[in-house]
């Protein structure tokens, strides 16, 4: 291989993988994962008969059905943050509060792990931003394009011009701001 070699046009597995990086990219997808896992053995420890030798271990406690309630909200919640990357905020909050409350209902919170999994997955959606779209390479610095005439920086100060995408009529730009659209 050397460097004048054509790169090999990419397969589909390649274009795959590119695609979910780029999805996974503009959600809180590493958050979702692990308040999906939280969720796992939340539910799994009350209903399981561990065996020990000849002896079965039952994990089962009086709020089995609370363990249940947890873990699905847990793992919905895990789905949601993929899915509906708007409400972070609340389904981290939201994460945390059933991890906490997973302690004393189901067996240490699916013996501390599912708790731990819940705390860090929903810090990590709260403190989820997103990311800044990138931004248009700006022409040259003379102003110009190729080709063309040198742009016209938008006026604010002409009355009654709206920004360029506004289609509302209500920008600040009029002088309505959407007050007097009422009648």
């Amino acid at each position: 291989m050397s460097a004048e070699t054509p790169a090999a046009a990419s397969g589909q597995f390649a274009r795959r993988r590119l695609q979910f990086r780029a999805w996974r990219g503009t959600r809180p997808f590493w958050a979702g994962l692990l308040v999906m896992l939280a969720g796992l053995p939340i539910i799994y420890f009350p209903y399981a008969h561990l065996q020990v030798g000849h002896l079965t271990l039952a994990m089962s406690t009086t709020a089995g059905a609370g363990s249940l309630i947890i873990g699905v909200l847990l793992v919905v919640l895990g789905f949601s943050l993929w899915f509906q990357r708007h409400i972070h905020v609340f389904a981290g909050v939201a994460a945390i509060l059933l991890g906490l409350v997973s302690i004393p209902v189901s067996n240490f919170g699916g013996f501390v792990v599912g708790f731990l999994f819940a705390l860090i997955g929903g810090a990590m959606a709260v403190a989820w931003a997103p990311g800044v779209p990138p931004q248009p390479e700006v022409a040259a610095a003379t102003g110009t394009e190729e080709g063309g005439a040198p742009e016209t920086p938008f006026d604010i100060t002409a009355v009654g011009t709206s920004g360029p995408k506004d289609l509302s009529g209500t920008s600040p730009f009029d002088g309505a701001n959407g007050r007097h659209s009422a009648g």
